[in-house]
């Protein structure tokens, strides 16, 4: 038996999610993305205060249809708490609003 403590983010993905993901009739070519970034650099200057938002990234982004993102799946390897995929995920849904 294979000790899942043992496999990186990216083993997970390809040997449970993709699988998963698949195996509810989600198309690999048209509807799914992986390892996305869906978000840009920005910089806002106000006040003589420089504020720098970093690029996001999801492990994958499912779509509707083209350019028509309904849903972001981030993976974590065995080695991370849940309390570290909440946090990362309360800052994921917002900029997906945006994107179109």
């Amino acid at each position: 038996m294979t000790n899942k403590k043992q496999f990186s983010e990216r083993d997970i993905c390809s040997k449970y999610i993709t699988p998963a993901i698949i195996g509810v009739w989600w198309d690999l070519n048209s509807q799914i993305k992986e390892e996305v970034w869906f978000t840009k650099w920005r910089i806002k200057v106000r006040w003589k205060v420089i504020a720098r938002w970093e690029q996001k990234r999801a492990d994958y982004i499912l779509y509707h249809k083209d350019n028509f993102p309904i849903a972001i799946i981030e993976a974590k390897d065995n080695n991370h708490s849940i309390w570290d995929w909440m946090q990362q995920a309360q800052n994921m849904p917002s900029p997906l609003k945006n994107q179109t």
